[in-house]
């Protein structure tokens, strides 16, 4: 029940936000979707975080990346009902893009409303939409 009352809390983020690397934005403005990458395609959704989250993402999941990063502004309206809200470590709660009715459908492009290259100086991520 935690995970459900979180969920209605954070519905009202306007934005959610998509770590992405140079070749799955460029594969995404090509193709106009996109499954994501190994974890997405096998957890069966597409990994998302609200925008107070990406620091600690990047931190925890990319500090030592060599791979070149975009940060994608997602309009949460466009998901629509695939976008759900749920706790992973008993604490945060992190939206999941799963599609109508859990159906695990691409990240479409005509949802993303900016995409900022991300930049790392001493350890520190940084892109205009962070400011």
């Amino acid at each position: 029940m935690a995970a459900k009352e979180e969920a209605t809390a954070s519905e009202s983020e306007e934005y959610v936000y998509r770590i992405s690397t140079a070749k799955e934005w460029e594969e995404l403005q090509k193709d106009g979707s996109i499954f994501g990458g190994d974890l997405d395609k096998s957890s069966g959704f597409i990994h998302l975080s609200k925008l107070d989250q990406v620091r600690s993402t990047l931190q925890n999941f990319f500090l030592n990346t060599t791979l070149e990063l975009y940060l994608l502004q997602v309009d949460a309206k466009k998901l629509g009902d695939g976008l759900v809200y749920e706790v992973v470590d008993g604490i945060n709660s992190f939206p999941h893009f799963y599609g109508p009715s859990g159906s695990y459908i691409p990240l479409p492009l005509d949802a993303v409303t900016k995409a900022e290259k991300i930049t790392i100086s001493n350890g520190q991520f940084n892109c205009n939409l962070l400011n």
